[in-house]
């Protein structure tokens, strides 16, 4: 059994003491160390978002000069194809302002060529036919 006498006030004030010296040396720069670690936490933290919000930000500037982007080049593409369609319809209406003239000058080719060769065939034919009658009856025809 245990007796109670001074020793068990002497491991009281040990106890104390102890509780005293291990507060003072341990758990006050533990908890100081915890706390500076939470603030240093914190104010990571306070950092992250603000840096996501300037990514964010960015990302948004970003996109909407991308969209800006997208919407010049299809405005440059249109008046470029509205040009080419407007060039092309010129061009168009010229060579089609030339075809009737061009048409005419073929025509008159044409018809001056068909006369040349009646010409040359009259002539010729009329060779040819002499040429045959003579044949087929023998003699001259003049």
């Amino acid at each position: 059994m245990v007796s109670l006498d001074y020793t068990i006030l002497i491991q009281m004030a040990n106890f104390v003491l102890l509780i005293f010296i291990l507060r003072k040396l341990l758990y006050v720069p533990i908890l100081g160390v915890m706390d500076e670690r939470k603030d240093r936490m914190e104010a990571a933290d306070g950092e992250v978002k603000r840096l996501k919000q300037d990514v964010e930000q960015k990302f948004s500037e970003y996109e909407e000069k991308v969209q800006q982007a997208k919407l010049n080049a299809m405005e440059q593409r249109n008046s470029i194809v509205k040009e080419g369609a407007e060039l092309a319809k010129s061009t168009i209406d010229a060579v089609r302002s030339e075809i009737p003239a061009l048409m005419e000058q073929f025509n008159a080719r044409v018809n001056g060529e068909v006369d040349a060769a009646r010409a040359v065939l009259r002539s010729q034919s009329r060779k040819i036919s002499l040429d045959i009658a003579e044949k087929v009856l023998g003699r001259s025809i003049q």
